[in-house]
């Protein structure tokens, strides 16, 4: 019993740092300073490139645009009167990139200036400070002087949790502050969320994360996860050191508590949007608390059912300040630092700090005050976390990283390829086989991967095995497909599903990938018979989970979306122009 008490703990402490930060969103690596400017830049002026965190980039263009404009009035963006004479004009050019991509491609500019992934900014801001030391570590440079690291915004980690569920826990236990150790006891308990008076709650409890060397918030939680299997194996230090993270029973506890991942994803924009579906699909999960407002106020893909709650854990959590790092390196000149420096000044000017604060992010220039929308409705507290854990040293975080492939959670797919008479038309079925190759191309070579086809029939083609040992047949199997009859996605569901829940129980994810071009023509099994398979795992530790892509104009979206949404997960949708994109960011799920 201790020790599943322990495990259990240890899952919890991973639940309150997940999938927040923006993971690979849709960013550049490169800010080349020779690039077209969208304004034209003054003449003589300083160019400032900045990257930015995916997340800024709901208040950095204004921001960027303002301090633009004054210059080019000739003005001070600060007081608004006229420059001195002989003031330098700054012109500062942006563009979001995720932090961990970024982080490496600076890294590369100043190691590897070959390499294809290089970013010479001027300003780097990540979401959180760990990329900057880690960029001085792994590049053996200061490219960031670390004393003068400027945070710009902060916001706190939180673990969101729906309001009814916080609510069964405070009634249960009989008092308000509620932290892992009062989730301990909900998964801990023999019945699940029905012990706490939710009818028909599950027994288990699920969550997702990001990529660490991507996602800030996925390198936070891995560090979490390694902090709470340290602790829950004796150790008492304020920070980790190299020696926990490569004892082999502390990774043995990340690993069970990346046991109950449901899947992984390399952005944050699919976990916004898959948690805002409901407790059905995750019961906690941890995110900045500028996406815990996000969601509560309408402005995600999907409307919530209930409202989420921040949950600022009673043991601790971690701050995210978006902070300002100053590049040194032979492509910054120090007037441009200088110039740089001016912005980051501007940045925190009161003005500014009251309009990215209405983005969800607390202001960190003391004068200015909280307000909007720091409210009770938007499920956050004005206080924030009472206590903040310490961040290891760069060698430490380094390690966590590296040892990602030793603890993730590993998984089961089986991609489902509808190759009916028209996927032969608009080259359907070729840019499917180009998308299909680049998703092998992307996935870790531990994973199990098979191949199953359908037109009238369905057809394990390849049977579920490790990657790096058919990987070659997968590929071989791909390129020879081609494309007649008919339409049987009801039974291809049903079949593959089936295979997927008659493997033996392991803790690996089970997924299936399909994609369909069009309406079922040749079934013999209906809709509803497609949805009872996919809900026969429903309460399974790992529940079979089928993401349909709905492949060109004459997709049957209808069904695709019930399939989906029998499966607690989102239908995607392609067409030959962009289902590389799609798959790829399937890919980054295993």
């Amino acid at each position: 019993m201790k020790r599943l008490s322990l495990l259990i703990w240890l899952t919890i402490l991973a639940l309150v740092l997940v999938a927040c930060d923006s993971g690979g969103d849709n960013a550049s690596a490169s800010a080349d300073a020779d690039a077209p400017a969208a304004v034209a830049i003054p003449d003589g002026a300083v160019v400032v490139d900045i990257i930015y965190a995916p997340e800024s980039d709901l208040y950095m263009p204004k921001i960027i645009e303002d301090f633009n404009t004054a210059y080019r009035n000739n003005t001070d963006p600060f007081t608004g009167e006229a420059l001195a004479d002989g003031a330098p004009i700054i012109f500062v050019r942006g563009e979001p990139g995720s932090s961990g991509t970024i982080m490496q491609a600076i890294v590369n500019a100043v190691t590897a200036p070959g390499n294809a992934n290089v970013a010479q900014p001027t300003i780097f801001q990540p979401s959180v400070s760990h990329w900057l030391s880690l960029a001085n570590f792994l590049s053996r440079e200061d490219i960031f002087d670390l004393t003068e690291i400027t945070p710009t915004a902060n916001a706190p980690v939180v673990m969101a949790i729906w309001e009814s569920r916080l609510n069964a826990i405070q009634e249960t236990v009989g008092y308000d502050e509620i932290g892992w150790e009062e989730i301990l006891d909900v998964l801990n308990s023999e019945n699940g969320w029905q012990d706490y008076g939710i009818e028909g709650g599950r027994r288990t409890v699920y969550y997702g994360h990001t990529d660490p060397f991507i996602s800030s918030t996925a390198l936070s939680t891995l560090i979490a996860e390694f902090y709470a299997s340290a602790r829950a194996n004796g150790f008492t230090g304020r920070r980790l050191t190299v020696d926990e993270v490569r004892d082999e029973d502390v990774r043995d506890g990340v690993r069970q508590i990346e046991s109950l991942i449901r899947h992984y994803s390399s952005r944050t924009t699919e976990f916004k949007n898959y948690i805002a579906q409901g407790p059905d699909y995750l019961d906690f999960v941890a995110l900045e608390e500028n996406d815990l407002i996000a969601i509560n106020r309408g402005q995600t893909d999907t409307e919530p059912p209930e409202k989420l709650v921040a949950l600022y854990p009673k043991e601790g959590t971690f701050w995210h300040e978006h902070p300002f790092g100053i590049v040194n390196a032979d492509w910054v000149t120090e007037e441009q630092q200088a110039a740089a420096r001016v912005f980051t000044d501007y940045m925190l000017t009161a003005e500014n700090q009251e309009y990215i604060m209405g983005f969800g992010f607390r202001p960190v220039n003391p004068d200015v005050e909280l307000g909007f929308p720091f409210e009770e409705q938007y499920g956050v507290t004005p206080e924030g976390p009472a206590t903040v854990l310490d961040v290891p040293e760069p060698d430490v975080i380094a390690a966590i990283q590296e040892s990602w492939a030793f603890v993730k959670k590993q998984a089961d797919i089986m991609l489902v390829i509808d190759v009916s008479g028209s996927m032969a038309e608009d080259g359907k079925l070729e840019s499917a086989k180009e998308a299909a190759l680049f998703f092998l191309d992307n996935m870790e070579i531990t994973n199990r991967v098979g191949l199953a086809l359908f037109s009238d029939q369905t057809e394990v083609r390849i049977p579920l095995d490790i990657l790096e040992t058919n990987k070659e047949l997968l590929e071989g199997h791909i390129r020879n497909l081609d494309a007649q009859g008919g339409t049987a996605l009801y039974d291809a569901t049903v079949n593959v599903v089936d295979v997927m829940n008659n493997i033996e129980e392991e803790d690996r994810i089970r997924a299936v990938i399909m994609l369909s071009d069009g309406e079922d023509t040749a079934s013999v099994s209906t809709l509803d018979g497609a949805i009872q398979s996919i809900e026969a795992s429903y309460d399974s530790i790992n529940p079979v989970i089928v993401i349909p892509v709905a492949y060109g104009a004459n997709a049957d979206i209808r069904s695709l979306d019930r399939i989906a949404t029998a499966s607690n997960t989102t239908r995607q949708s392609g067409d030959p122009q962009s289902i590389q994109k799609v798959l790829e960011i399937l890919s980054s799920f295993f």
